[in-house]
């Protein structure tokens, strides 16, 4: 295996905002010897995450990835070498194995191992995997929605919220979407299922959040934060959830912007705002990916998926996501 050569994106710099194709470097370097507690995985898909903007800006986060390093990724990849009982040669996993073409890695690395035949592996980066579960986690342990309530969601086509869409109105729940062109309005109504889509770009939010939610809005996924969820949060109803599960809107947080103060619309509406991060979730991780694969089985559950080739193509992808230029989940095909 030592005649192995590995491509892989390296971090070259630390962005001060949205990281862009000059913040990484492509090397390559031999592939190493494969160890005693180790495996050789060769992947095939990596996963672009809204979340990579924070583990590369944000130098002192206990998250953060250091310059110098390999680009922290879940992907999706076959084990070619393993000195590590209970995986073997030819087995499909999910893991932490980075923007690379090959990995040594540790059983640590791995999420999960990914068996089933009927379904297509890269689902688990997207509707099976951090996004999906992520949707599922947060909306059923944070959000509690109940047959009748009124859910919001922003970014309402992309992988988390496409999804959490799709959960809501199975639950009973009447669905209303934020999302940015007129192709995505198309796809939170067509494929979605959405009751109601907002185009934040060329709509008055107050306005159409008024029409859309007459009785307020009793559960408000957030992705986005910033101006968009200014005008949501004015909308809650008595007893509202807000899951706040990302913040793309916000380019910077060096320093952090001012906006409205929320404190008083969360005492009135005696309204709870949580924030969410699946890593603190992972101990139900599996049962939720069983519940997912179960709807995905039965047709209840869509997805869409963006993908480009080719390990360069990932370079740009994180700034291609914040622009709002992918439709669904966000993917490197290798």
């Amino acid at each position: 295996m030592t005649t192995l050569t590995n491509e892989a994106i390296y971090v070259a710099s630390r962005p001060a905002g949205i990281p862009t194709a000059e913040n990484f470097r492509k090397d390559v370097q031999p592939v190493p010897a494969v160890k005693q507690g180790q495996m050789l995985v060769r992947n095939e898909w990596l996963s672009v995450e809204p979340a990579m903007r924070g583990w590369l800006a944000d130098a002192n986060n206990y998250s953060s990835v250091a310059v110098g390093e390999v680009m922290r990724s879940l992907c999706v990849g076959v084990v070619v070498e393993s000195n590590v009982d209970g995986f073997s040669a030819g087995e499909r996993l999910m893991g932490w194995f980075g923007w690379q073409h090959y990995a040594v890695v540790k059983p640590a690395a791995v999420v999960q191992k990914v068996t089933a035949s009927d379904i297509p592996p890269s689902l688990y980066l997207g509707v099976l995997g951090l996004n999906g579960i992520t949707a599922a986690t947060a909306l059923d342990k944070i959000g509690g929605p109940k047959p009748g309530e009124t859910v919001v969601v922003s970014t309402a086509a992309g992988g988390v919220g496409s999804c959490v869409g799709q959960l809501a109105k199975s639950l009973g729940c009447r669905t209303v979407g934020l999302t940015s062109t007129p192709e995505k309005v198309k796809a939170c109504h067509e494929q979605f299922a959405y009751d109601h889509v907002i185009n934040y770009k060329t709509e008055d939010i107050g306005a159409a959040l008024q029409n859309a939610c007459p009785d307020g809005v009793d559960v408000y996924f957030d992705n986005t934060a910033g101006q968009i969820s200014d005008s949501v949060m004015r909308h809650l109803a008595i007893g509202a959830r807000v899951i706040v599960c990302g913040t793309a809107s916000i380019a910077k947080w060096d320093p952090p912007p001012m906006g409205p103060r929320v404190e008083r619309i969360l005492l009135t509406r005696r309204a709870r705002m949580q924030g969410f991060i699946l890593f603190d979730h992972m101990d139900t991780y599996g049962s939720y990916v069983s519940q997912l694969e179960s709807l995905i089985r039965a047709n209840k559950l869509t997805y869409r998926e963006h993908v480009t080739d080719g390990l360069d193509t990932a370079m740009g992808a994180i700034e291609e996501l914040y622009r709002g230029e992918n439709l669904g989940k966000r993917l490197i095909r290798l």
